[in-house]
């Protein structure tokens, strides 16, 4: 008898499972190419490699003519604690047009940081998962749109000791108006 109601328990419990998850699906949208991703996400991969900055070069690069430090946080958390000087494009917001805008120039040389460069300033940097870094995201969405001269801050820094110097908007506007 318990093995008749185990395996009534067995099939009614297989027929609820939903198997159409299991199955692929293929609804055609030539705005979205998971292949496509992928394959350019391996060739930025392997671009990376040898663009990962300590925070010494990632300072003395910064302060190359032409160079451009690139926040793609959140405005919200740019504006609670950013590296002086970066300029912020939200993630979200990097599209077409929005590169065109700020970054018309596919050659100039980009560094990036994210909040996993930073320990002690949660609030403004909040952790993200190792695999869904910031920075990753970042740097293969500018890979794909054809930038080449990206390079990334590579170390995890603590706030109160690093040697970048970072900055709120409220210091940015009282030292612009000191001037």
């Amino acid at each position: 008898m318990k093995m008749k109601v185990a395996a009534l328990v067995f099939v009614l419990m297989s027929g609820l499972m939903d198997t159409s998850a299991q199955k692929t699906i293929d609804i055609p949208n030539p705005s979205i190419d998971m292949q496509g991703y992928l394959r350019i996400a391996a060739e930025a991969a392997k671009h990376r490699e040898k663009r990962r900055l300590t925070e010494e070069d990632f300072i003395k690069m910064s302060k190359r003519t032409g160079v451009i430090v690139l926040d793609a946080r959140s405005k919200q958390k740019y504006d609670e604690l950013h590296i002086k000087g970066a300029v912020n494009l939200s993630f979200p917001d990097i599209t077409v047009e929005s590169l065109a805008a700020l970054l018309p120039d596919k050659n100039a040389t980009i560094l990036i940081y994210c909040n996993n460069n930073f320990v002690n300033a949660e609030d403004a940097f909040p952790r993200k998962m190792a695999a869904a870094s910031l920075n990753l995201s970042t740097y293969i969405s500018l890979y794909t749109y054809r930038y080449r001269s990206v390079y990334e801050l590579g170390p995890l820094l603590d706030v109160k000791t690093t040697k970048l110097d970072l900055v709120t908007p409220i210091q940015v506007s009282a030292s612009t108006t000191a001037n």
